[in-house]
């Protein structure tokens, strides 16, 4: 993979296009952010798309309907969401977010797109779900890189409120570095970690974009985000949580299985980087049947 391009200086902001105070953020400048949020979000998570892919893969699935209702918990500015509903452009998606920047950006660059809604709303605390609007149970939960900065009490406060939010045999979706109990199988744990950073080296070559903090600082500095960045301040947003690994991939197991979820387990995974899967029981305790099939995909044998 080459190395990631350079990332373009701001565009200029023209006194007709500057926004007063309480107004949403031009669309070509929000764009433009939202284009290095995804660049800086490779150099974290390596192969992103394809992680994407299959998130997308199991929410289509597993929904059996071409009109999902999905909510993406810690959204950013709407990654998984607007790609969600290219593939599925009948779908709903409730894009959930604490960060007034990343909602602000969001709601400039995909404002108009069908199907796609943004909420400010922190998941720590116990109203989040109050605040997203929804009119019938909900197919998937999703998220990305987001819950890993949670404590363990708090991710299961918030497991349980997703599981309430789904429908029976709703899936609950987590993409994230998510650590193995070191304690228990140390070798593995490291090779977990040597199988990401080797990726990583391969994904970005000899050369690195912008990484987070410089992507943080500088959209800090725009001036087309000052309201946004003020209202940031407001409510005590330093950032630094996102960087954490606090929670390992048996904290997740364990507060999925607290929160009542019938199934979990892990779908796919690269070392640390894990599609983890909650799903929700069936009413009867009874989930739909795999089709029947071999290792190589020809047709079972009838019994």
């Amino acid at each position: 993979m080459p190395a990631t391009p350079s990332v373009p200086s701001t565009p200029p902001t023209t006194p007709s296009e500057e926004q007063p105070a309480g107004v949403g953020v031009d669309r070509r400048i929000a764009e433009h952010w939202t284009q290095r949020w995804d660049r800086q979000q490779e150099e974290f998570l390596p192969g992103r798309e394809a992680l994407f892919d299959a998130l997308i893969d199991v929410v289509q699935e597993s929904a059996g309907r071409p009109d999902p209702l999905v909510v993406d918990l810690g959204c950013g500015p709407g990654s998984i969401g607007t790609r969600l509903l290219r593939r599925l452009p009948e779908a709903t998606v409730v894009s959930v977010d604490a960060d007034p920047v990343l909602i602000a950006l969001g709601r400039g660059a995909y404002g108009d797109v069908r199907g796609l809604r943004f909420v400010a709303a922190d998941l720590r605390l116990p109203e989040w779900m109050d605040r997203l609007g929804l009119d019938r149970p909900v197919d998937a939960v999703v998220s990305s890189t987001a819950l890993h900065w949670l404590d363990p009490s708090t991710l299961t406060s918030v497991y349980t409120a997703a599981a309430g939010l789904l429908r029976p045999g709703g899936v609950l979706v987590n993409c994230d570095e998510l650590q193995r109990d070191q304690d228990a199988a140390p070798t593995l744990a490291r090779l977990d970690r040597a199988l990401l950073a080797r990726e990583k080296a391969r994904w970005l070559g000899t050369g690195h974009g912008e990484g987070w903090y410089d992507w943080w600082e500088r959209a800090l500095a725009e001036p087309a985000l000052a309201t946004a960045v003020a209202e940031r301040e407001r409510q005590g947003f330093a950032g630094e949580h996102h960087s954490d690994l606090s929670a390992g991939i048996e904290d997740h197991r364990t507060a999925l299985r607290d929160a009542g979820f019938a199934e979990v387990g892990t779908l796919w995974r690269r070392g640390e980087v894990q599609l983890l899967c909650g799903v929700t029981a069936y009413p009867d305790g009874v989930a739909v049947p795999a089709r029947p099939h071999t290792h190589n995909n020809a047709p079972a044998p009838r019994p």
